[in-house]
C-alpha cells in the first residue's frame, strides 16, 4: 500500500482540497493481488487504489470520464519493431499505467 501511495504522491497525481459546495466526493477501495514470483524470486503483495466509479450519477458526478492507459497495440508494436531491428527488450516495469493521461473535468474522490 505505501509503494502505491508513494507513487500517487510523487507523480503529484491529486491535490489535498476541500470538496466545493454541490460537487461529490467519489468513494474508493484498496484492491489487493498476489502476483507470482518468476525466476525463482518470492511472490510480491501489489495493491492499487481504485474509484468505485459505479457510484456517480449522470448530470451530478459523470460525464463519460475516463484515465487512458497504454494500448496492447502499442506493446506489440514496440516489441514488434524491436524484433525487425534485432533489438533486445530487457525489462518494462510499468507501476502508474495512468502517468500520461490528462483529465480535462475535476473529480473528487475521498482521501484513502
Amino acid at each position: 500500500m505505501q509503494d502505491e501511495m508513494d507513487s500517487l504522491h510523487e507523480n503529484h497525481t491529486y491535490e489535498l482540497t476541500k470538496v466545493p459546495k454541490g460537487k461529490r466526493a467519489l468513494r474508493n477501495k484498496w484492491v489487493y493481488k498476489l502476483k507470482p514470483g518468476d525466476s525463482g524470486n518470492p511472490p510480491r503483495y501489489k495493491a492499487r487504489i481504485v474509484v468505485k466509479g459505479f457510484r456517480q450519477k449522470k448530470g451530478v458526478d459523470f460525464n463519460d470520464i475516463f484515465a487512458p492507459v497504454v494500448k496492447m497495440t502499442s506493446i506489440w508494436m514496440v516489441l514488434s519493431i524491436a524484433a525487425s531491428m534485432n533489438l533486445e527488450v530487457k525489462h518494462w516495469d510499468v507501476k502508474t499505467a495512468f502517468l500520461h493521461g490528462d483529465l480535462e473535468k475535476e473529480i473528487y474522490i475521498q482521501q484513502p
